[in-house]
């Protein structure tokens, strides 16, 4: 029952950071219909930045709202800059994200190679609330449980902002039809521009709680980018619970994995996403 307990909990805790960040690339393609694939460097930006951050005396909790605006800003201007100018120059939705798709590969590595001569190819990390817990005979750092509960408070207060804001109505309304929703006074290039802002955030808020319980490097980014593209199509693509749930579904598959062999968790993933486009590509939630 201990083992049990600690597979399910551990799967949990790990899920939980995989909702947090495949929220955001589902909002950033659901909405904005960019496949961003440079999504795991701003990951890294709030788990490097937070990690400076802590050397300086700053809590990775304030954290938390530090490296949510600045990666929200970095989205924010980096999508009016560039794939607005994407969106209007493309005959096509379909041909937009294509082109988007390969802009964010180029964002992916101009990202990359800027943190790294800012912060280095060392590994990093400190040591936050490593305090252990028993839960059920199971221990776990108080970190990862606070993380835990970070992430799934953080992605229920944003679905919560989606259902029943003002701004919420508009985002999905753009989601459902950009032409319809443009003719219903809603500013069109405004909304896309702050669902990849939101996106971003998220992605650095999971930044944030990941550098409390592992070691974080400039290089990082791409394996949780693959993860979280993973779980949209897990949940369903281009939708916010879907992704909640995927996210939750993915930690506890690969904590099974880990428990037996843990060098094939990345591989099972990759086994899950291919069976997902043979069996069910629309996912869980998908329409």
């Amino acid at each position: 029952m201990v083992t049990f307990l600690d597979i399910v909990i551990a799967g949990l805790l790990l899920g939980g950071l995989y909702a947090l960040i495949a929220m955001g690339l589902s909002l950033q393609y659901g909405v904005a219909r960019v496949l961003n694939i440079s999504h795991g460097e701003f990951i890294m930006i709030g788990a490097l930045t937070t990690w400076t951050l802590f050397q300086m005396g700053v809590s990775p909790l304030v954290s938390l709202v530090i490296c949510g605006l600045l990666t929200f800003g970095l989205g924010f201007i980096i999508y009016r800059t560039i794939f607005r100018r994407l969106l209007k120059s493309s005959p096509s939705i379909a041909a937009f994200e294509g082109s988007s798709m390969l802009a964010s590969f180029g964002l992916m590595f101009i990202i990359q190679n800027i943190v790294l001569i800012i912060w280095g190819p060392e590994i990093r990390g400190y040591s936050y609330l490593a305090i252990p817990v028993d839960l059920a005979g199971a221990l776990f750092g108080a970190n990862r449980i606070v993380t835990l509960g970070f992430a799934i408070g953080i992605g229920l207060a944003f679905y919560v902002f989606l259902s029943h804001t003002r701004m919420g109505k508009a985002i999905r309304a753009a989601a459902q039809d950009q032409a319809t929703a443009g003719l219903m006074g809603v500013n069109i290039n405004h909304v896309l521009a702050l669902c990849f802002g939101f996106g971003a955030a998220l992605a650095g808020i999971a930044g944030v709680l990941i550098s409390m319980s592992y070691p974080v490097h400039a290089f990082m980014g791409f394996e949780y980018t693959i993860i979280a593209i993973i779980v949209v199509v897990l949940g369903g693509m281009g939708s916010i619970p879907g992704s909640f749930i995927g996210g939750f579904l993915l930690g506890l598959i690969g904590s099974i994995v880990t428990y037996f062999e843990p060098g094939l968790a990345l591989a099972a993933y990759y086994a899950i996403f291919v069976i997902l486009l043979w069996v069910r590509p629309t996912g869980i939630m998908g329409k």
